[in-house]
């Protein structure tokens, strides 16, 4: 496939911008990029595949963070809801790609929305709740939409624990029992001698233990925000800061700890006490502290398709526009440690591309097409998958 004459922002590490480029895709992957008046437009001009983008923002495919797609499906109610095992506070070893149900319509309204990858794994009923994945958002089998397996592994602090176990007269019911918990599980798995009798549940958590995947804690507000980085001190592990809503008011030491933050959903109700301080500001305050971010909608708390319209949001709150492009695309990528292949549209990576007819963050703005591993799987005419 050969794109042409569109306004192609790159997302690369200069923030490249081409006013009128093409864009060069060989067996799914991107061999060339650059401004039309290098191509040579008489030789290509002639091959099949050729796509005209005039007046259309060609860009990397837009990523979700942080999401529960397809483990909390649309229209099937408690019968489609497997986001949460609140059976048992700690439960390393369970693998959301053994929940995923592809044929889950919100994937179709994804792709038409110009998303073309995300991070999913478990709620956050439990103190750790078992191992994220990241996907394409194509496919009906869900291991051949796999990019990264595990990608992370999910902890939560705050009020969701104390809710599901301390309203059952469980433990944990407080903070301190969170924070112990999860403390208590760190040690275990450093000490993990499998010669000494093999868990499951400690094995899942090597792969935090020797940094290979971050500890993806769910954290609102500022002091389990502060908890969250202290105990990752304790062990020396990485850890990513998930929904940060109380991030804008500790920034300086978010920035300190050298953590990501992935903000979000703020385009929801403060139906939580810890959510009280929500705001679309918080990516904003966070960006210009110098701390990685990304937005998430969390869905289905905000529904995947309005990650865009996020994104707009926190331009309105004082987020760079440059900035809201790159925390749906290159800054997802890296935090979730799939930039090596998505993220940006640059030689050599995957060719997953969205094309809109104006700027995604805008309410009216259209899809026109959304490619992934360089076939065409949605185009507006169409309205529907390939």
């Amino acid at each position: 496939m050969l794109i042409v004459n569109g306004k192609i922002l790159t997302m690369s590490e200069d923030n490249r911008i081409y006013e009128k480029g093409y864009l060069e895709i060989t067996d799914g992957k991107i061999i060339d990029v650059g401004d039309m008046r290098r191509l040579n437009w008489r030789e290509k001009n002639q091959q099949d595949g050729i796509l005209d983008a005039t007046n259309a923002i060609v860009m990397p495919g837009l990523i979700d963070a942080h999401s529960h797609v397809g483990i909390c499906e649309e229209k099937k109610g408690e019968i489609g809801d497997d986001c949460n095992e609140a059976t048992n506070p700690v439960t390393p070893s369970l693998r959301a790609i053994d929940a995923i149900n592809p044929m889950d319509a919100a994937f179709h309204e994804a792709i038409a929305s110009g998303i073309t990858g995300a991070m999913v794994g478990p709620g956050s009923a439990n103190v750790i709740g078992g191992q994220f994945v990241f996907i394409k958002t194509d496919g009906r089998c869900i291991d051949e939409m796999v990019v990264k397996q595990p990608a992370a592994m999910k902890a939560a602090l705050g009020e969701n624990p104390k809710v599901a176990y301390g309203d059952q007269n469980e433990y944990p019911a407080t903070r301190m029992a969170s924070s112990a918990l999860l403390r208590k599980t760190l040690r275990r798995a450093k000490d993990y001698d499998p010669d000494k009798g093999w868990d499951a549940d400690l094995e899942a958590m090597q792969s935090v233990m020797r940094k290979e995947i971050p500890l993806k804690v769910h954290v609102h507000r500022a002091d389990d925000i502060l908890t969250a980085i202290r105990i990752a001190r304790e062990f020396d592990i990485n850890i990513t800061l998930d929904h940060c809503t109380e991030g804008h008011l500790i920034a300086e030491y978010i920035k300190a700890s050298g953590y990501p933050a992935i903000v979000g959903p703020d385009l929801t109700s403060k139906n939580k006490i810890e959510v009280e301080n929500m705001s679309f500001k918080t990516c904003g305050v966070l960006q210009k502290a110098g701390v990685l971010t990304a937005i998430t909608t969390d869905h289905p708390v905000t529904l995947l398709q309005y990650l865009p319209i996020c994104a707009g949001l926190t331009v309105r709150a004082g987020l760079p526009l440059m900035e809201a492009y790159r925390a749906i695309t290159i800054n997802p990528a890296k935090i979730c440690g799939v930039d090596d292949r998505l993220g940006s549209l640059e030689v050599g990576k995957d060719a997953d591309i969205a094309i809109f007819d104006g700027n995604p963050m805008e309410t009216m703005t259209k899809t026109l097409y959304t490619i992934i591993n360089g076939k065409v799987i949605y185009k507006k005419e169409d309205n529907n998958y390939r």
